[in-house]
């Protein structure tokens, strides 16, 4: 079938009736209910957009001839791979950047996985073919995906087996002829219960050893699988108008934690059981991680675009753009977006074809990029509330500006330099929404984690960075330097 329609997502949802729950009910239908009505209409946006802008957001199915979106394509020149980047700015201009998980970052990476699938045959060669025909599976059906890549903490300072429950995590309980059973939590499935189906995956960012090869597993199936449930964290989407909370009453796309409760999966399904050296070489040798940080920075340039468009209308509504301070700040993040944009360049003009024809952007910017953002995110939200002070302590809501009798003294408290009190509350809650809500907070803690720990994540960077030029052109600049030398005492 050829690329959906909002309206065909949502009603996939409703037939679904997968298994979630959230603030201690089960929900009979998501597409209904006050925590996920909202970023349902957000996401069937997303595949109406396809139709909106076909040219942009579609291309022709290389098996079928139908048009299936072009977050799917294995891009085999420059020109295609900014042609995807191009549909995953689209997308992420409808949500300013506020959804971590639109469709595409998954899309990339089932198509990474799908054409390099030959890593999963080192197991089974029916493991390569189940990752080459889900990826065409996904992108004929335009599947929506939700993930799960870490386990439950618990104890941190023990492996997985040496757990005091071992069998908390999720893990292999069977092997059949048919397929196989899991058991065990997973963490921390954005997007839980609003997509078609889940792709279970581990982190690699901490490499696996093989007395962990129970937990070893990477699969999809549909949301709805008999003894899947999907715990959702407290909804940041409090009800309230897209005025009064204009990213949170839109964007909220929700967290969960995932329970499999011995659940069966087809073999067809499953691309790695049992084997963690697989695992642990999994998004690097396919490059998965490589089309996935693509896509992330293509989101995250977006997403600077509208801080710093925020910025610059906040300075501007109350008069503070010839404060020093102030454009040195309006600067930094003028800066952080300049740079990324720069690392995109290089990633894509300097982009090569793998082994299986896929073209590859240059994982060096790519990973500099995905290793930065992180860091510096905290940087930009706190220069939004450095400059908004005050004021986005003092935001009435849409309903105080028309209350008879504080109406027009709200109006006229609130007024700013440039626009009137309803416009510059309007602007501020924005900016508080985006910084300091409970929707803003989790934005920023988010991006910090959003590939793992930025620690351990700077230490694989350190360890994997090539360092002997940068060393022997210190050791050359030395032996120069002592060639050349001259005692003080000797007589031209």
């Amino acid at each position: 079938m050829p690329a959906k329609t909002g309206k065909q997502y949502v009603e996939r949802l409703k037939r679904a009736k997968s298994s979630v729950y959230i603030h201690g009910e089960k929900v009979d239908d998501v597409t209904v209910h006050p925590a996920f009505r909202n970023v349902i209409r957000s996401m069937a946006a997303l595949y109406d957009r396809q139709y909106e802008k076909p040219e942009k957001m579609l291309y022709r199915s290389p098996t079928t001839g139908q048009p299936v979106g072009m977050t799917f394509i294995q891009p085999t020149t420059i020109e295609e791979l900014i042609a995807r980047r191009e549909a995953t700015q689209e997308w992420a201009r409808l949500s300013a950047g506020m959804m971590g998980r639109s469709p595409d970052y998954l899309n990339a990476e089932v198509m990474a996985m799908g054409v390099a699938n030959d890593l999963f045959a080192e197991d089974d060669p029916m493991f390569a073919e189940n990752a080459k025909n889900y990826y065409e599976y996904a992108r004929e059906n335009d599947i929506s995906l939700t993930h799960t890549l870490i386990h439950p903490q618990m104890n941190r300072a023990k492996a997985l087996h040496e757990q005091k429950d071992a069998d908390v995590p999720l893990h292999l309980v069977e092997r059949r002829k048919d397929g196989i059973i899991v058991s065990g939590i997973r963490l921390l499935a954005t997007q839980g219960g609003i997509t078609d189906e889940i792709l279970v995956f581990p982190s690699t960012v901490k490499k696996s050893t093989s007395s962990e090869d129970p937990y070893a597993l990477a699969f999809a199936i549909p949301n709805n699988t008999p003894g899947v449930k999907f715990i959702c964290r407290e909804a940041f989407d409090y009800g309230r108008s897209a005025w009064d909370h204009p990213l949170a009453a839109r964007f909220e796309e929700g967290d969960a934690i995932v329970s499999f409760e011995n659940v069966f999966v087809p073999w067809e399904r499953v691309f790695v059981c049992g084997n963690s050296s697989i695992c642990n070489r999994t998004f690097r040798e396919t490059n998965a991680v490589i089309h996935m940080s693509h896509q992330v920075v293509a989101k995250n340039i977006v997403k600077t675009e509208f801080l710093l468009g925020v910025t610059l209308c906040l300075i501007e509504a109350i008069g503070i753009g010839e404060f020093q301070h102030v454009k040195d700040k309006g600067t930094e993040i003028m800066l952080v977006l300049e740079t990324m944009k720069s690392h995109l360049y290089r990633a894509e003009h300097n982009a090569k074809r793998d082994r299986w024809g896929t073209m590859t952007p240059d994982f060096a910017a790519l990973d500099a990029a995905r290793n930065w953002y992180p860091r510096i995110y905290p940087r930009l939200s706190e220069i939004i509330r450095i400059l908004g002070a005050s004021g986005l302590m003092a935001i009435p809501t849409e309903a105080d500006f028309h209350n008879e009798e504080i109406g027009d003294i709200v109006r006229r408290a609130m007024q700013g330099a440039t626009v009137d009190g309803y416009e510059r509350v309007q602007l501020f809650r924005l900016a508080w929404d985006l910084t300091m809500s409970a929707f803003g907070a989790r934005q920023t803690h988010y991006e910090y984690y959003f590939f793992g720990d930025p620690v351990r994540m700077g230490m694989a960077y350190f360890d994997g960075y090539e360092k002997e030029p940068y060393k022997q052109f210190v050791r050359e600049f030395l032996c120069t330097a002592k060639s050349v030398f001259i005692p003080s005492d000797s007589k031209s």
